[in-house]
């Protein structure tokens, strides 16, 4: 599954390509999307938990423009027993052409105490079910 975002003017600095931060906001559109599409929201709220991202890292490998169509994929790249790995790729949808990766880092929090938790079994599974069927 792929999220299009269309690149308008109020994403671009003053040197008229998309500005940095945007690319961060245009991967957590699509981790939400991804979220809507695998995961039950529902079950995180009645269970008092949330996926919080712990670290991002990011590539910008071209610069995006005025106009370009972005596809933006999201995947599960690892899991582990606190934590797993999301990779992410931005890539322009006329050419194919790698605008953005990213490696993003999330933990399993308690809404309540703030705290992080060990992956349940029920979504660790469901992560590596996600990531074996990509």
């Amino acid at each position: 599954m792929s999220t299009l975002i269309k690149v308008y003017g109020f994403h671009l600095d003053v040197f008229e390509h998309v500005n940095n931060a945007r690319y961060l906001e245009f991967l957590e559109q699509a981790r939400w999307d991804w979220i809507e599409q695998h995961l039950d929201f529902d079950w995180f709220k009645r269970n008092g938990l949330a996926l919080v991202v712990a670290n991002i890292n990011i590539n910008y490998r071209l610069p995006a423009s005025l106009g370009d169509e972005l596809l933006i994929d999201c995947d599960v790249a690892e899991v582990g027993i606190k934590s797993g790995v999301l990779s992410q790729k931005i890539v322009r949808k006329k050419d194919g052409a790698l605008i953005s990766d990213a490696l993003i880092t999330f933990v399993l929090v308690d809404i309540n105490t703030k705290k992080a938790l060990t992956l349940t079994d029920q979504l660790r599974e469901k992560l590596e079910y996600v990531r074996q069927s990509s």
